[in-house]
């Protein structure tokens, strides 16, 4: 399967420090390596309903919530870029994978063997200078991708608060340039981790 990117921008400012961040990291990815970007701010995403005891998931066809669908089945590699809000994913981004919930029972896509084996990845930007702020960010992708059974590249991580600061972050810049170079493991949970053989 040809290897395709699917960024999903989950900030509530356009061009700010994350998708910066992000688009610096994508420039290194090879040119026959496919890019789609979404940005969920542009999308009329409805709310999470869990309808698992009331009703049947039916397969969107057509609107907002087709388009992030198509585009995430279409993926290898899905890049959650999202801004650290209140220490964690932004809203639009969370509700974004509220919604993959509802895919894992949608019938006919069947979610969560098409994901298996595939990568999830995140880039953040955040206005602190300590890098553990962010940890419930990365612990909520790692896990996801864990139960989702795909492999997590990391978090990229660059600091910046105003538009434009993280292009100072020359650490973070330099850790774009191979951030996608990597091949990243199998996520696993952490209690798995700590019950595998020796």
């Amino acid at each position: 399967m040809t290897r395709r990117f699917l960024f999903v921008l989950g900030s509530s400012r356009s061009d700010g420090n994350t998708e910066l961040l992000a688009r610096v990291a994508a420039a290194q990815l090879p040119a026959d390596v496919e890019q789609q970007w979404i940005d969920l701010a542009d999308l009329d995403v409805p709310e999470f309903q869990d309808l698992r005891h009331d009703s049947d998931h039916h397969r969107p066809t057509e609107g907002p919530m087709a388009t992030l669908l198509d585009a995430t089945l279409a993926a290898t590699d899905i890049v959650i870029a999202s801004p650290l809000y209140w220490y964690t994913l932004s809203a639009p981004m969370k509700r974004y994978l509220d919604h993959w919930s509802g895919w894992l029972r949608t019938p006919g896509i069947d979610f969560h063997d098409t994901m298996s084996g595939r990568t999830l990845w995140g880039v953040t930007a955040l206005a602190h200078e300590e890098s553990e702020v962010a940890d419930p960010l990365i612990g909520a992708l790692h896990n996801s991708a864990a139960y989702m059974r795909m492999r997590f590249g990391g978090v990229l991580l660059g600091n910046g608060s105003k538009p434009g600061d993280v292009r100072t972050d020359t650490e973070a810049l330099a850790r774009a340039e191979t951030f996608f170079a990597q091949e990243p493991p199998l996520a696993r949970f952490p209690y798995e981790l700590a019950h595998a053989p020796a």
